[in-house]
């Protein structure tokens, strides 16, 4: 993602982080602290804390990958996993749309597709061991951040969100009727708050319209 940014000349941003991309945009910020204008973070976890129940099975993946990998395939890749994870504990779920999770249950199921997967998954456990230093780059730098939350989230939890304004006491948060895919749930109320922020934040809405 860094060669990507020098790619298309880009000296300043703003990080949309959901997931997978938590990681991804935090070891970006360390490496380009000077680049980063605002942090919008959606169900992206760096703080145990915000690491659910789920994940006992996943840690014991990463300390004996062996004895635990059909395990962790069951957690993880079987449908009813998958379902679980667009579903959550969602107290509606029939107003969900299933073409999501049987979607991704299809590309999960392509030839070789699985392995692929648990590989990303076991190298994951390095993210936890940086949650610290992310966590003293926030206190350091202070970055204007929007933390928007799908409380639905079974993996992902809500208190996460505390943690972060425990780093950030300025971060603006906003938890919403929606599972860890919010931006799939609520796309107009996501849309709305990210504009609105990144309008006061960056001060240029005229081209946020665009």
């Amino acid at each position: 993602m860094e060669h990507f940014t020098e790619a298309l000349g880009l000296d300043r941003y703003a990080l949309y982080m959901q997931d997978y991309g938590g990681p991804v945009g935090f070891r970006l910020a360390i490496a380009r602290p000077e680049r980063v204008q605002a942090l919008i973070i959606q169900n992206a976890v760096a703080h145990d804390e915000g690491l659910g129940p789920l994940w006992q099975k996943r840690r014991e993946f990463w300390a004996d990958r062996a004895a635990n990998e059909a395990g962790l395939r069951a957690n993880f890749s079987s449908f009813a996993a998958t379902k679980q994870r667009h579903v959550g504990s969602n107290p509606d779920p029939e107003t969900l749309d299933p073409d999501r999770w049987t979607d991704e249950f299809a590309f999960l199921s392509r030839p070789g597709e699985d392995d692929i997967q648990i590989d990303l998954f076991y190298d994951y456990r390095t993210n936890v061991t940086n949650y610290p230093a992310w966590g003293a780059w926030l206190r350091l730098h202070q970055p204007p951040t929007l933390v928007i939350w799908g409380k639905y989230d079974p993996s992902f939890l809500v208190a996460e969100t505390a943690a972060y304004q425990r780093d950030l006491p300025g971060a603006e948060v906003h938890i919403l009727d929606a599972g860890h895919f919010a931006l799939y749930e609520k796309p107009q109320e996501v849309a709305e708050l990210v504009g609105d922020f990144l309008g006061r934040t960056l001060g240029r809405p005229a081209e946020l319209k665009r």
